[in-house]
């Protein structure tokens, strides 16, 4: 099969397609109709002889040469981003792409510099188009593995092999109440730690059970995988929570929450930049992670 232009095209649809797991939901990436994904899916069969794909009532599935067909389309689209950035570098500039993904609720965090990174790094001559996603932890480090993120920032309780793990700071969480929880007016003298640890508390879905018993809390009465809805749960005053001290700080300065047990109850989690181990990278992703470790002063 010799490509043309329009065969790139219509493979890259086919990637859009299949990392957001249909029709519709690749609409918004795409910028284009249902109708039109559908017409170039149905180029790209004609095209291949193959069918790549079962789509319907049933919903978006690939068939087993559409499993080849796509895992052969991103390594030809890597190898298409990888050709851009080494001729852009020929012009002494950085081209490409650079997507890195993040944890929720950093951005109110003083040791977090991303944004300065970000700024020194783009003060650059270059022509990278960042993509900056967010994602709860075991979704960063799965999307570093396979490629889909160049760089991930977040906390990471569980590390995987295949990842390079590189600590940057350490964020401070401590234990929440909202207004209307039983313990939201009671005096800190009387506070009973042990007693806590009983309370009904919103859990982090990507916390195992030996983490959070680590913690010493058992009484797990809902979980969430972002900061927001943690702060929403306990907004609520039925559950206690952990919840970073610089997201927490503006809503306890406005009686919205109660810090429980202040200094004595305490979460704290490193903060690593995360990249493919065993992997080449590009000149733009390894611009970018010197310029975070030199921000951090690694």
């Amino acid at each position: 099969m010799q490509l043309a232009g329009t065969d790139l095209r219509v493979l890259r649809v086919f990637d859009a397609v299949v990392r957001h797991g249909g029709f519709a939901a690749a609409q918004a990436e795409l910028n284009v109709s249902q109708p039109t994904i559908s017409n170039h899916i149905t180029a790209l069969e004609q095209r291949l002889g193959v069918s790549v794909c079962q789509r319907g009532r049933t919903g978006f599935r690939l068939t087993e040469k559409g499993e080849m067909v796509f895992a052969a389309t991103q390594r030809l689209l890597k190898a298409l981003d990888d050709f851009s950035e080494e001729v852009g570098s020929l012009k002494g500039q950085l081209a490409g792409d650079l997507k890195v993904g993040v944890v929720d609720c950093i951005a109110t965090d003083p040791n977090c510099r991303l944004q300065e990174v970000i700024s020194r790094f783009s003060a650059r001559p270059n022509e990278v188009t960042l993509c900056l996603s967010q994602e709860f932890p075991q979704n960063l480090q799965e999307k570093v593995l396979k490629g889909d993120l160049h760089i991930g920032i977040g906390s990471f309780p569980h590390k995987i092999k295949g990842l390079d793990y590189t600590p940057l700071y350490e964020e401070t969480h401590g234990l929440y109440c909202g207004q209307g929880h039983h313990l939201f007016n009671v005096e800190e003298r009387k506070l009973d730690i042990d007693g806590l640890r009983n309370e009904p508390i919103v859990s982090r879905a990507y916390w195992r059970d030996e983490h959070r018993k680590s913690l010493g809390f058992n009484n797990v009465a809902a979980v969430v995988y972002q900061i927001e809805p943690q702060l929403i749960a306990v907004m609520s005053g039925r559950y206690i929570g952990f919840l970073p001290e610089h997201y927490a700080r503006s809503w306890v300065e406005s009686g919205v929450l109660r810090r429980l047990a202040s200094g004595a109850v305490l979460y704290v989690c490193v903060f690593d930049m995360i990249l493919r181990s065993g992997y080449r990278q590009t000149q733009v992703v390894e611009t970018f992670a010197s310029d975070l470790r030199s921000a951090y002063g690694k």
